[in-house]
């Protein structure tokens, strides 16, 4: 695996290249996380045959601070982040796999990316923008109030990096450090423009959208509303079921990487080149 930082019109984004040669498949992180958290699928088997491409968003990880907050901090201008990575790493086809946040961009870049093959996401609710949709499909506890806030008291960084991980879930340092190294203003400038309905209709996007979409939840996630899902008339769901693994929580890939990368692998072989 490498690492490198790819200058963008948005930021210097930080970005974890996997050994493999295959298809591409870039990988989107939560709020207040980084790309590390998607270790267990870089590191993997996978990781080994297909190119596996993370990287820190605007404001997170290892990525700079947006050259432009009001540009770069909101769906459509991570969105655009994200398709500007790829094109200046040279790819032109990829599928995505987005957790949380990483989703709802992921979900704002299939307008955005005419080579993109299929999209999996987990931990997002594809909701319409504004406060109404935002209502649907989250749970209203302290952990959702974290995370549209820029003034976080001590103590709060490691509460919401556990929520995150899963009640249950292994822990690890670069959790904390990431959720304590998050550019407090890509917080709350975010939280507002999606709730000022800035961002795209995602249930729109998954009412209509062709390509392929995967959605993989934890059954234990405390940030969504499970129930939410099937409220959804998706244009093309992968396997005709939301899939919510039995215990886990919020990042179930991380959480449980033997029940959820299987998935992942039979997703990719269905969407991208033969592995």
């Amino acid at each position: 695996m490498t690492t490198s930082v790819v200058p963008t019109s948005f930021a210097d984004i930080a970005v974890s290249d996997s050994a493999g040669a295959g298809s591409a498949v870039l990988m989107i992180h939560g709020n207040s996380s980084c790309k590390e958290v998607f270790r267990h699928q870089l590191e993997s088997p996978l990781g080994a045959r297909l190119r596996l491409i993370a990287m820190d968003l605007p404001g997170h990880g290892a990525s700079s601070d947006a050259r432009d907050p009001a540009k770069a901090y909101s769906l459509n201008g991570y969105a655009d982040a994200a398709v500007e990575v790829l094109a200046r790493l040279g790819v032109e086809r990829a599928t995505v796999l987005g957790w949380s946040l990483g989703g709802h961009v992921a979900l704002n870049m299939i307008s955005r990316l005419p080579g993109l093959t299929g999209v999996m996401i987990s931990g997002t609710p594809p909701v319409p923008g504004g406060m109404e949709g935002f209502a649907l499909g989250f749970k209203q506890n302290a952990h959702m109030a974290l995370a549209g806030s820029a003034d976080w008291a001590p103590g709060d960084a490691e509460a919401y990096a556990r929520a995150t991980a899963g009640a249950d879930a292994p822990f690890a340092p670069f959790m904390l450090q990431a959720a304590r190294r998050t550019h407090p203003i890509a917080l709350s400038t975010f939280f507002a423009d999606a709730l000022a309905g800035g961002a795209d209709d995602q249930r729109r996007i998954a009412e209509t959208a062709k390509l392929p979409l995967a959605i993989v939840n934890g059954s234990e996630d405390a940030f969504i509303n499970g129930g939410y899902f099937a409220s959804v008339d998706y244009a093309n769901l992968w396997d005709d079921q939301v899939f919510s693994l039995d215990g886990l929580g919020h990042a179930p890939f991380w959480e449980a990487p033997d029940r959820f990368n299987p998935l992942l692998e039979r997703f990719l072989a269905e969407t991208s080149a033969p592995l």
